[in-house]
């Protein structure tokens, strides 16, 4: 698509915010208007749009990316939306420790205990952890709490929730951000530890490394949307 507008702003809309290229407000691909519930997320978008040349680049604009997925997509049945990212409950990346490397295992242990620690006080669960890849059934009650937890997300903190765990393979992770438990920068060292550790041993493929900094890329852009809600 080529640009039309001139100029971006942040509008009022709806109880919210919305945002209006030369005075026509912005849509969703679902024909339902972009209306956030904060300004400075409002504010992040509308400079997104301004920032466009000629041809509009929808990967340089995470922020209206995530906005269109909250609206379209996780308000239109928040249960359902949400329960993909519940269901990593039953094989949270936090949970599988290497049965074979000794270092990489005491690696894990040190990453990854604090987060499994933050979420049973936070949470008042127990966590059941794996020697490999064979999977393990975790307690029902702590199933039946995170998936609540999740649950409880509204639609905005669903879409940015979504990337983060597709991204890191943690439910626990991603719900640590959402609380600001721990830092992005923390967590996604903890999500990136086995890869990173590999890397070490083994040395670096360049392919891998690009895909390492997209997914990282994201992580953050999604750590930023959480952190633009509240205003």
């Amino acid at each position: 698509m080529k640009r039309f507008w001139k100029q971006a702003e942040v509008i009022a809309e709806d109880g919210g915010w919305g945002i209006a290229l030369d005075g026509r407000p912005v849509r969703t691909p679902g024909r339902v208007p972009l209306a956030v519930p904060s300004r400075k997320l409002a504010e992040a978008i509308a400079a997104e749009w301004d920032a466009q040349g000629e041809t509009i680049d929808p990967a340089s604009m995470p922020m209206t990316g995530l906005a269109n997925a909250a609206i379209d997509l996780a308000s239109a049945d928040p249960a359902a939306f949400a329960e993909p990212i519940a269901a990593y409950t039953a094989s949270d990346l936090l949970c599988y420790r290497d049965d074979r490397d000794a270092a990489l295992q005491a690696e894990q242990a040190a990453a990854w205990n604090p987060l499994l620690a933050w979420a049973e006080a936070h949470h008042g669960i127990e966590f059941a952890l794996a020697q490999g890849v064979l999977p393990v059934d975790q307690p029902e009650p702590t199933v039946a709490a995170l998936r609540a937890a999740v649950l409880g997300q509204d639609p905005f903190r669903l879409a940015a929730l979504t990337l983060l765990v597709t991204i890191g393979g943690s439910l626990v992770a991603g719900l640590a951000l959402a609380e600001k438990a721990f830092t992005a920068d923390a967590l996604w060292e903890a999500v990136s530890l086995d890869e990173l550790y590999q890397e070490r041993r083994w040395g670096a493929d360049s392919e891998a490394q690009k895909a390492r900094a997209r997914r990282e890329a994201d992580w953050h852009n999604a750590a930023r949307f959480l952190s633009l809600l509240d205003d």
